[in-house]
């Protein structure tokens, strides 16, 4: 895998990464997208575009000059609907008319036991007005002109995420990257999901990983292993946290993510709610009342 710290892409360069796969880097750089959403141009005369990126004019523009002379967009994919990856879909389908598919809208696929939660905060970066025109199910095929891509329900990061593949090839949205781990934000994302989504990648046996965000992923098999450890020993570290006394979640977070940044705390914070709803589930933790971002939480 290309390192990250060598992963400097030219926003809205349009880069060929195979035969049959370009990359449109968006203009959005920041802590949590890294150095912008990559946007995916997959197919040659008949072309997919996976996940459009932001509301920015620039980059709508930059994915359109990517396409060859003759070339259609047919599919505007979607793996998930944060506003980094989908707000830039009315503008591109205005643009070429093309239809929108993806799992559903900004509440398809979050866990029920989740949904009915009042004390859970979350919605961040969640662009409530998308909506497909034609929601995919798990293992629904679209054919981009010849060639045939499947869809995954991949609920974790956020419910209605998706991946795709093609061939050896998986375009893995947030899922997994290769800069950093996802953020689990309740009640939109589930650390349950989330590990439950691994397995079904880890059973792809893909030669390569495209993510939304950052380098390509060329040992899937080696980072999902590395992922899986990381949220096991996030896990622990809850468990050890808590045998000296009650917690909320931001208690938690301040004594387990010690080394970093504190603009970063609130994102740990909701990665520390999601293991401890998942802990509470399995009766490994409990609270008073219904669990939240404000409860205390102690070892069951």
């Amino acid at each position: 895998m290309q390192a990250e710290d060598d992963f400097n892409p030219v926003a809205g360069l349009c880069e060929w990464l195979d035969t049959d796969i370009r990359r449109v880097l968006a203009p959005n750089p920041s802590p949590m997208t890294f150095r912008g959403t990559n946007t995916y141009l997959l197919g040659r005369g008949t072309v997919a575009v996976i996940d459009p990126g932001p509301a920015e004019p620039t980059h709508i523009d930059a994915i359109l000059a990517a396409l060859e002379p003759g070339e259609q967009v047919s599919h505007i994919l979607v793996t998930h609907s944060h506003r980094d990856h989908s707000l830039g879909v009315p503008m591109l389908k205005a643009a070429t008319g093309a239809p929108v598919y993806a799992f559903g809208d900004s509440r398809a696929g979050l866990r029920a036991e989740l949904a009915v939660l009042t004390d859970l905060g979350g919605g961040e970066g969640v662009d409530a007005d998308f909506a497909p025109d034609q929601c995919l199910a798990d293992g629904d095929v679209v054919d981009v002109g010849a060639l045939p891509v499947r869809a995954i329900w991949t609920p974790g990061h956020m419910g209605n995420h998706m991946c795709f593949v093609s061939g050896d090839r998986i375009f893995t949205g947030d899922h997994v990257m290769g800069w950093a781990t996802s953020m689990v934000s309740p009640p939109d994302g589930s650390v349950t999901d989330f590990m439950v989504s691994l397995d079904r990648l880890g059973a792809q046996d893909a030669r390569v990983f495209y993510p939304a965000h950052g380098a390509p992923v060329a040992d899937p098999a080696g980072r999902i292993a590395h992922l899986r450890t990381h949220r096991q020993t996030r896990e622990r570290q809850i468990l050890l946290a808590l045998q000296g006394a009650e917690a909320t979640p931001a208690e938690l977070a301040a004594q387990i993510y010690t080394d970093l940044a504190p603009n970063l705390l609130p994102a740990a914070t909701r990665n520390v709610l999601a293991h401890l709803l998942d802990l509470t589930a399995r009766n490994l933790t409990s609270c008073e009342g219904s669990p939240g971002l404000h409860s205390q939480f102690r070892l069951e």
